[in-house]
């Protein structure tokens, strides 16, 4: 166990969060969860506090920092479709509101920051596997907002001594094993929980975005890790920072790429029933290939992601079926 720490998980009754706040507890760290409840649910925060307020309210996240040792932070707004329809909405809240914390915790002497950045940063990969060595050249609002953040982490480490981990997520999937907190989104845009509404007839048909890829079977491939895997790299991240290591900018992957039909494969292997589905037209700009090279995760943390495949649809499944149950 560590020793007894307060860390301010911002956006903690999202997915990711919410699972990272458990991980904290488990660890022996204090999680308080501040959340504006606009995406989050009130649920994924039961058993923590809970402050509800907007991070961009500087006298309530001012007053949420008294006595936090560090910070990780969850509340970007993400969806790439709707970033290219509405950037206005996501540099006001991934770059504005996200400045009015960071300059928060310099106030208030707190200086160590965990970022849930994006492998959108990259944009088109040069390579495959993406390795932290790409460019960062990003294709959407979305992963300029999260690359302008990483900048200015970058900024304030070098000028102001603030530590921070910029954590480069691929493709969050899955649920806690305890099937009591998983992925909800509004609108959901996943493909495995997609994918289990169809097969389970609790959701349209499946739309699978093209399938003339340059991959082995048409569809894109994709890096799936499992959300408590990201949680775990979070704490390995954190504890870094506070044992006085440097800045890190790391990608979390599988390092194992499954395409589309691959997936539907699994969800229909798990769970004994067809997936409707049709292919439609590509969307703009999804690459072939998403596919971490996470070594260095694993050289910096000694983080790995853990839990495969079969376990992230297994306990993606078991939350669906429990929120199946709770309607």
């Amino acid at each position: 166990m560590e020793e007894s720490q307060t860390v301010l998980v911002v956006g903690g009754a999202g997915y990711i969060g919410s699972h990272a706040a458990r991980v904290l507890r488990k660890h022996g760290y204090e999680a308080v969860i501040y959340d504006n409840l606009s995406t989050g649910h009130e649920f994924l925060a039961q058993g923590f506090r809970l402050i509800v307020a907007d991070a961009g309210d500087a006298a309530q996240i001012r007053s949420a920092l008294r006595g936090v040792k560090a910070v990780m932070y969850f509340a970007a707004h993400a969806y790439v479709g709707e970033s290219v329809e509405n950037p206005r909405k996501y540099f006001q809240n991934n770059v504005e509101v996200a400045l009015t914390l960071l300059n928060a915790c310099l106030d208030a002497d707190v200086k160590t920051f965990v970022f849930s950045s994006s492998c959108a940063v990259y944009g088109v990969p040069e390579r495959v596997p993406i390795s932290e060595d790409n460019v960062r050249n990003p294709i959407n609002p979305y992963g300029i907002s999260k690359m302008f953040f990483e900048r200015a982490l970058e900024s304030y480490d070098r000028a102001y001594g603030l530590r921070y981990a910029s954590l480069r997520y691929f493709n969050a999937a899955g649920a806690d094993e305890s099937g009591e907190i998983g992925e909800r989104h509004s609108p959901e845009t996943h493909l495995i929980p997609l994918a289990l509404e169809a097969a389970s007839g609790s959701g349209a048909e499946l739309q699978v975005f093209g399938d003339d890829y340059p991959t082995p079977d048409g569809t894109c491939i994709r890096d799936y890790v499992h959300v408590n895997d990201l949680a775990e790299a979070h704490v390995q991240a954190l504890r870094r920072l506070l044992d006085g290591g440097e800045s890190v900018a790391l990608n979390l992957g599988s390092g194992d790429g499954y395409s589309v039909k691959q997936i539907l494969a699994e969800v229909e292997r798990v769970t004994g029933q067809k997936v409707p589905h049709r292919v439609v037209a590509r969307r703009p700009g999804d690459p072939p290939a998403l596919v971490a090279d996470a070594s260095r995760a694993r050289a910096e943390l000694g983080w790995k992601a853990a839990r495969g495949l079969d376990a992230i649809v297994g306990t993606a499944w078991k939350w669906h079926q429990a929120g199946t149950r709770a309607r």
